[in-house]
């Protein structure tokens, strides 16, 4: 399917064919005019002048253009606008909860800066200077993590891609106790405030999903596992969310609400009414209704549910019980 890059001039073109020819070699000129949506013509002369320019081009015996292994970009230049976007995104990496994402998107930031030129560099420092993306989020930042809580992402993510088995102490909130589980991590998903482990529990015997604010130890094993097969995470996610358990509800929020509630919504809205006077009547199935009532506290009275019955006496009886603890 042809892109939209006829937007790019011929310098960002020819950097983005670098990119493209290093991660999809074996791509024909046909396969490329259509993806930057010019003429085969315009590739053969873009081609033409990456070989003039020192870039070692071949022609692959399986057909289509590669790049000789072990070529190497010279360093990266951002453009204003992309240096922004990226160095917001790092801004939003360091409101996770996980110590090691915080350090590591500082790092980032700092090798991003480093690259630029004095005049974007400005630019930037200007735009951070009056960008904010969580007032009160200095404080938290200065809290030392406990040693269980730091670096339980970057060592998950790395367990996941390697398949590598994980055993972990895990609290059960429901019950108030502690468990010892040995999982293969299969993904991990990130819900409206908290990240997620998908893995396989040899404990249940079943695919299970584990809070990583309440595993308290973890330890990579040496062993590998294999997926089950033809497990997909968002295919299993997919299912999850049309899970036999799940109940169906309806919730109304003010139109100013819904903007950010449509984002974090826990489920697929199935049904999305607009109503007068200024609500808006979402309709969803979720397995979890004091998880979804928690959810919709933040929201106060912009938000009022319509159904299920049990649904709403889960919110009231959530916020009859902070009401108590203020009276």
């Amino acid at each position: 399917m042809a892109r939209s890059d006829r937007s790019l001039n011929k310098t960002e073109r020819l950097f983005a064919l670098v990119l493209l020819l290093q991660n999809r070699p074996n791509m024909t000129s046909r396969d490329l005019a259509d993806h930057f949506a010019v003429s085969r013509r315009t590739i053969f002369r873009d081609l033409r002048t990456l070989g003039e320019s020192g870039v070692p081009l071949t022609y692959a015996e399986a057909g289509g253009y590669e790049i000789l292994e072990g070529y190497q970009l010279p360093p990266l230049m951002f453009s204003a606008r992309e240096a922004a976007t990226l160095l917001v995104g790092t801004a939003f990496t360091k409101l996770q909860p996980d110590a090691s994402l915080r350090t590591d998107a500082d790092a980032v930031a700092m090798k991003i800066r480093s690259v630029l030129p004095d005049s974007v560099r400005d630019y930037i420092d200007r735009l951070q200077e009056r960008t904010v993306l969580s007032p009160f989020n200095e404080v938290q930042d200065q809290r030392a993590a406990s040693g269980d809580e730091q670096g339980l992402w970057f060592e998950l993510s790395e367990a996941v891609a390697r398949q590598r088995r994980v055993k972990m102490t895990y609290y059960v909130a429901s019950r108030d106790e502690e468990t010892v589980r040995l999982v293969d991590p299969l993904g991990l998903v990130y819900y409206s405030d908290h990240w997620n482990l998908i893995g396989y529990d040899h404990l249940r015997e079943d695919i299970r999903n584990f809070r990583l604010d309440q595993i308290k130890k973890l330890r990579t094993r040496f062993e590998t596992f294999q997926a089950p097969e033809g497990f997909d995470l968002k295919s299993h996610l997919r299912e999850r969310g049309e899970s036999p358990q799940n109940v169906r509800m309806t919730v109304r929020f003010r139109s100013r609400a819904w903007r950010w509630a449509r984002r974090q919504v826990p489920a697929d809205v199935e049904q999305e009414l607009r109503e007068e006077g200024g609500w808006v009547r979402a309709t969803f199935e979720f397995e979890n209704a004091n998880y979804v009532a928690r959810w919709l506290l933040r929201y106060g009275t912009d938000a009022e549910v319509i159904e299920p019955e049990s649904l709403r006496e889960a919110v009231r009886d959530q916020a009859q019980a902070i009401a108590k603890q203020y009276a």
